[in-house]
């Protein structure tokens, strides 16, 4: 017990004797002991490799973003300067300028906020109710349900682009409206007569819902909108982790399955709902693929169309051709920005949400 007991002092006196024994050699033996050896040298040199290669990818990442940056503030002059390359001789803000006005900015920036917020939200509550259901509930066909969600993901959009486009077209829900317009036919012939005179609505060949927003509310209500199968898959594995004895207790209580969802689950959901609003709103945001597709004749006023305005009416005179990639550029920032202070201000909840949505790495 003695020799326990006196145990530490004696480490201790051992630690203070090297210390005392380090101090008291000279500067230049303790730095050369210290930094002239092989792991020294090994450590410092893997170090300054992690270094270059970190910052030899920021530059690939960040120089189209700077060349975009430096473009757009050029004066005209610049752009009929040869010597010019990256650094502008001359600032301007005239394409900026141009952008407000002739893009109309201030108008395609809430109607596309707009429709982008209203759809991100129909998308994130209809997607929790999907994911959830396929978390918590066994059924019969609940794995073919979830194989499907998964077959969205896989193929590609331009497959089904003819496919949604005539759907929406000549959009009838289970003929239903061809019934009701006397174009029905159920094969029988006095039926078949009596229908043909029977003109409840005139919509025989079903309702033209292209060119307008209705095709991307309906899509998002059900669940088949731009990514809602990665949407349905990233809650499903978030609500798979939620546990059982939650709405148990719930049950219990005497909550039914839907109030528990709205009560229980979606409280302890947000931040994984909030990951989900903000990849449903930025991808509306930049949608490139269901707008031109709905708006194949027409460009309303969406972020989708900002760059069809270039180049630029009223600095057309004023700039010369090689400046349309410079407004290109800019109409890109300006589309863009929005999402870069939404990320600032939501990157918390956005890194807590892919965390514990079971798909990081």
């Amino acid at each position: 017990m003695a020799t326990i007991d006196q145990k530490p002092a004696v480490l201790k006196e051992s630690k203070n004797k090297i210390r005392v024994d380090f101090e008291r050699t000279s500067l230049k033996t303790r730095l050369k002991s210290k930094f002239l050896t092989l792991n020294f040298a090994t450590n410092a040199v893997w170090y300054i490799f992690r270094l270059l290669l970190l910052i030899g990818i920021a530059f690939v990442i960040i120089q189209p973003f700077i060349t975009m940056i430096v473009q757009s503030i050029m004066a005209p002059q610049d752009f009929r300067d040869l010597t010019v390359v990256n650094v502008p001789r001359h600032f301007s803000l005239e394409i900026y300028k141009a952008i407000f006005q002739d893009a109309q900015y201030i108008k395609v920036f809430f109607s596309t906020l707009a429709l982008s917020l209203g759809t991100a939200v129909l998308q994130t509550f209809t997607c929790c109710l999907v994911g959830y259901g396929l978390a918590k509930f066994k059924f019969r066909g609940s794995k073919i349900i979830f194989f499907c969600v998964i077959l969205t993901m896989v193929i590609p959009h331009g497959t089904l682009q003819s496919a949604i486009y005539y759907q929406f077209r000549y959009f009838d829900i289970l003929g239903v409206l061809k019934f009701f317009s006397g174009g029905a036919s159920v094969g029988v012939a006095w039926i078949d007569n009596i229908l043909s005179h029977i003109r409840i609505l005139p919509f025989p060949q079903g309702l033209n819902l292209v060119e307008t927003v209705v095709p991307l509310i309906l899509m998002s209500m059900c669940g088949l909108a731009l990514k809602n199968g990665l949407y349905v898959f990233m809650l499903r594995q978030f609500f798979r982790g939620v546990p059982d004895e939650l709405e148990e207790s719930a049950y219990l209580d005497g909550a039914n399955t839907f109030r528990t969802f709205l009560q229980v689950i979606l409280p302890i959901s947000v931040p994984m709902m909030i990951t989900v609003f903000l990849f449903a709103f930025c991808w509306q945001w930049t949608d490139d693929f269901y707008i031109p597709l709905f708006f194949a004749t027409k460009r309303p006023a969406l972020m989708t169309y900002i760059t069809y305005t270039i180049p630029l009416p009223s600095i057309a005179a004023k700039y010369p051709s090689e400046a349309n990639s410079a407004m290109v550029y800019a109409c890109g920032l300006m589309a863009c920005s929005p999402l870069a202070v939404l990320y600032l201000f939501c990157q918390k909840y956005l890194v807590q949400g892919i965390e514990r949505s079971g798909i990081v790495g």
